[in-house]
């Protein structure tokens, strides 16, 4: 009788354990066709450009959205709006060296998904760390992620204020004076992620 009900128990406790344990599958981020697009702009004109994923994956629980990760190689940031060659490339450099994002000491940038509130069919509340310069505050936004299986596409669009990730170059919030030089805190960034 006692060997009946120890092994009951156990029959018991290992539906248990899988029903509070469900599986999550980790999906990788194809890096190839995901874009990361940015702008940032001054008080007279703006400018635009993408910067690519190293890797990512996100994390899908019988297909809900309930984690995920990247990291950003800002090596790889280019501008996309400046037609002359030679001006694109000292742009592109002056956001590469230690006034912008330093990349030489700072090659990524991390994303990291602390929670994902499924708000209705696709649609998600996210909160995620984000690390610049080796820098990190959380952030939140909404996204629309569609899952079919372990096939997903994300897309997000949100903006940070650069200052609280040390990115103050031209900012009116530090610097005085700057006049039509003054280039704004915020960064805009829309996101598009498949699998």
């Amino acid at each position: 009788m006692r060997k009946i009900f120890f092994t009951a128990f156990l029959s018991f406790l290992t539906i248990f354990t899988i029903a509070n344990n469900p599986h999550v599958s980790r999906v990788n981020v194809n890096v190839e066709t995901s874009t990361v697009k940015w702008k940032g702009s001054k008080i007279t004109k703006s400018h635009d450009g993408i910067v690519s994923i190293a890797k990512g994956v996100l994390l899908i629980n019988h297909g809900t959205l309930v984690g995920g990760e990247m990291a950003i190689d800002m090596n790889s940031i280019t501008c996309t709006d400046i037609e002359s060659e030679k001006k694109r490339g000292y742009f592109e450099q002056h956001l590469k060296n230690e006034d912008f994002f330093d990349v030489e000491k700072f090659p990524y940038a991390n994303i990291k998904i602390t929670s994902a509130t499924k708000k209705e069919e696709g649609q998600y509340s996210i909160t995620a760390d984000l690390t610049i310069k080796g820098i990190t505050h959380p952030i939140t936004f909404t996204s629309e992620v569609k899952i079919n299986g372990e096939e997903f596409l994300g897309t997000a669009s949100f903006k940070i204020d650069r200052t609280k990730w040390g990115v103050k170059y031209g900012s009116g919030s530090f610097f005085k004076d700057l006049g039509d030089k003054m280039i704004l805190d915020d960064i805009d960034f829309d996101i598009i992620l498949k699998s």
